[in-house]
């Protein structure tokens, strides 16, 4: 019973003999913990803790009050709040811009054009103001119903199926311009849509911004509306974009 004993103790050290000590093995790694950098740069932990690298991918879905119309290519609002959030981090972060939108899209027209684009779902912050044009077309509210939810499906897959990288901007209120007239059916059923959509986000934790108030004075501030008489112009997407910025600092941890 010794004898066995001292045989395999005498195994084991001619084992460890051969292969070194613990010490001897990170020694020959020249491994050094001083050496090995993380790297914990613009982490997002809204993003699933995703190091970007300072590069984050905006993607805005929408229609007129998304694409600009009537406004230049950098009064939009999309563009001025990405030119916003590079002032602010002194262009040491990027903010690569998709924008899918055009005037007159209704919800069924947006839908349709995501479909076909194939988006990816990488998308650090996705941004969604749809709805005018249901209500000007005279579509009915049912569809907005049904498809606004859809929208809000899609623009959270695009978002890394995270709903806190969605912001959902309420509709402006054309009934505030020269187009419009003050026209107070204009005005109650805007009301319908945005508390419709409002309601649907509180209910399911998702951001929704309300910027019709700033639209609502187009009528005492000209300057707030477009050339055409009918859309925001380039001061009020500033004032969107002033709006928006803060929580989208909070959302890409830039604040």
């Amino acid at each position: 019973m010794k004898k066995g004993f001292y045989i395999i103790l005498y195994i084991l050290f001619l084992t460890i003999s051969s292969c070194g000590s613990v010490t001897d093995f990170e020694e020959n790694l020249d491994i050094n913990s001083s050496d090995i950098e993380v790297d914990t740069t613009f982490i997002n932990p809204n993003n699933g803790g995703v190091n970007n690298n300072g590069v984050f991918k905006i993607l805005s879905l929408g229609d007129s009050y998304t694409i600009g119309e009537s406004v230049c290519e950098t009064c939009k609002f999309p563009v001025q709040l990405v030119d916003t959030l590079l002032t602010i981090t002194q262009n040491k972060s990027s903010f690569p811009l998709k924008i899918i939108a055009k005037t007159g899209w209704t919800t069924t027209n947006l839908i349709s054009a995501i479909d076909a684009e194939n988006i990816n779902s990488d998308y650090n912050l996705v941004t969604l103001l749809i709805g005018v044009n249901n209500q000007y077309q005279r579509k009915p509210f049912s569809t907005y119903e049904t498809e606004f939810p859809k929208l809000l499906e899609i623009a959270t897959k695009a978002a890394n199926n995270n709903i806190e990288n969605l912001i959902v901007i309420s509709i402006p209120d054309y009934a505030f311009t020269p187009f419009g007239r003050a026209n107070t059916t204009i005005s109650s059923e805007i009301d319908t849509y945005n508390n419709f959509a409002q309601a649907y986000c509180i209910s399911r934790g998702i951001t929704f911004i309300n910027i019709t108030d700033i639209t609502r004075q187009g009528l005492v501030n000209p300057a707030l509306v477009a050339n055409d008489g009918l859309h925001p112009s380039k001061l009020a997407y500033k004032k969107f974009v002033e709006r928006i910025t803060p929580v989208v600092l909070q959302k890409l941890n830039l604040n």
